[in-house]
């Protein structure tokens, strides 16, 4: 089903008066340094996702606070004090694309992160060959670490470590190991972009470890075309809004309905507040779940 114009001028204006529509937007250059990690947490990364049902594993984390300075609080998440909120906006960037661009090599110089350490001192940034290399990736975990990286650096990016090798040269060539040996994180540049051309498909959607049918139907959603901002059910033919799991912001908890405990339909909106896909997904509660799934994702058809 389509939505109308002004249906979706509607949702832009809820969406706008509950602090839902994201600040960081697309074409905008975002300058900061890079870092890099192995994996995601278990079961989930910060988004809510474990990581074999991501559709791409180039996946970056950002950072939950911009707290310059400080390396030892902790804010509670999802984070209530709008001064110290990071990129990562309370997981309300979870599942956007980003494109990345390498930049400068810290030369001779500390770049560790350690607090307190300062960025590349003793050193200086210098290009080389790797200057200009690009790739997309996806917005998938969280970094709210105690270093200057995270705290200090409000867009820096921490890039899945095998990903390096896939960022394409200035002359197409791919980097490979080569960028990994020259990084001591690396000056970077990015900005968020819609879904790139190559990934296709539809939503994948599954229930979240502890779903129940009913009274904690949990969901999680992967393989969007331009993040998500907010997750309606309709219950008794009224469109009632989702809360989200946390700051997990690709997981969502669907406002029960005990008149259909457990047949969901719903709507999902991207950034921009439009229906992702213009259209109803409507599935059940897997019966591999019996009462309660036990699987961090159990997919679902629709």
């Amino acid at each position: 089903k389509s939505m109308t114009k002004s249906g979706s001028v509607l949702v832009v204006g809820a969406l706008l008066l509950i602090g839902l529509v994201v600040a960081f937007v697309d074409g905008q250059t975002y300058n900061g340094v890079a870092t890099h990690f192995d994996s995601l947490g278990n079961p989930y990364g910060g988004c809510g996702l474990p990581q074999n049902v991501l559709e791409s594993q180039h996946f970056v984390a950002l950072n939950v606070q911009n707290t310059p300075g400080d390396y030892t609080t902790y804010y509670p998440r999802p984070i209530t004090n709008k001064a110290v909120i990071g990129a990562y906006n309370n997981g309300r960037n979870c599942g956007r694309w980003v494109k990345v661009s390498i930049g400068d090599f810290c030369q001779g110089g500390d770049n560790s992160g350690a607090p307190g350490s300062g960025i590349c001192r003793g050193g200086k940034w210098v290009q080389d060959g790797y200057n200009g290399a690009e790739l997309d990736m996806l917005v998938t975990d969280s970094c709210q670490d105690g270093n200057e990286w995270c705290r200090d650096i409000p867009y820096h990016l921490d890039l899945h470590t095998s990903s390096l090798a896939a960022f394409r040269l200035r002359n197409g060539s791919l980097a490979g190991q080569g960028l990994l040996n020259k990084w001591n994180n690396r000056q970077i540049s990015w900005t968020y972009i819609r879904r790139p051309a190559d990934q296709t498909g539809d939503l994948t959607i599954g229930f979240h470890q502890g779903a129940q049918s009913l009274y904690y139907p949990a969901i999680a959603i992967t393989n969007l075309p331009n993040g998500i901002a907010l997750v309606r059910r309709l219950v008794n033919n009224a469109w009632q809004d989702a809360k989200m799991v946390s700051d997990e912001g690709q997981a969502w908890v669907l406002p029960p309905d005990t008149s259909s405990p457990s047949r969901y339909s719903i709507r999902v909106y991207d950034v921009d507040g439009q229906v992702v896909n213009n259209k109803i997904y409507t599935f059940n509660f897997p019966s591999s779940c019996g009462i309660k799934c036990s699987a961090p994702f159990t997919r679902v058809d629709y």
